[in-house]
């Protein structure tokens, strides 16, 4: 692969990954709830779910769910209902400042692994995606190179971007959470809800 088109992919890639979608909005939310340090976990679970998301593009599982509507069906329905669910956990979860002073509040604060797995379900969950990347990378595949070092080269670029990209939004919301104090519950109605819309509007989308 050329320098230059590994530059075209990282501009690509860059512009993606500042297209608002629910690990954009999940990171914020832990940033604000449990401090940039937590969220880092949160983080790297959405960037392995990135990188099985490439890895399944390129593999044609993409090809797939565009080719059943079966599959895409049952893999649509699946992701909204996680998305949703997690919006009601977020909605009558308590305010942010509360969550993050855990040991005076009693609140239990959540666990490394947990928010690892949310960020990585998050970013599986949308059939959406894998179609998105099944259409994107063919444009830059190099025919006769093997496909693990184009998963490498791809894959890698993309999650780096994308990581750089969430701790940004973690840290930004962990610099404004102590603002939150008096308007929390409402940071949590708005961000709940919103995971709620996106997954309502998943389970309207077609192919």
């Amino acid at each position: 692969m050329s320098i230059e088109l590994w530059l075209i992919y990282l501009l690509a890639a860059v512009g993606l990954s500042l297209t608002p979608g629910p690990n954009g909005l999940l990171s914020l939310t832990h940033g604000a709830c449990f401090g940039f340090r937590p969220t880092i976990f949160t983080v790297l679970g959405a960037a392995l779910g990135f990188f099985v998301l490439i890895a399944a593009s390129l593999a044609g599982m993409g090809a797939l769910l565009a080719a059943s509507e079966q599959a895409f069906t049952v893999a649509k329905w699946l992701g909204a209902v996680y998305l949703v669910y997690l919006g009601v956990r977020i909605w009558r979860s308590p305010a942010p400042v509360i969550a993050r002073d855990a040991a005076a509040s009693g609140v239990r604060r959540m666990g490394p692994w947990r928010m690892f797995a949310q960020g990585f379900l998050v970013a599986v969950s949308n059939p959406k995606g894998l179609l998105f990347f099944a259409a994107f990378l063919p444009q830059f595949i190099v025919p006769g190179v093997p496909f693990a070092v184009q998963l490498l080269v791809f894959g890698g670029t993309f999650v780096v971007v994308e990581i750089v990209y969430e701790l940004v939004l973690a840290g930004l919301a962990d610099r404004i959470a102590p603002r939150l104090a008096r308007y929390g519950r409402w940071f949590n109605r708005a961000t709940g809800g919103t995971f709620i819309g996106v997954g309502a509007a998943m389970t309207t989308v077609n192919r």
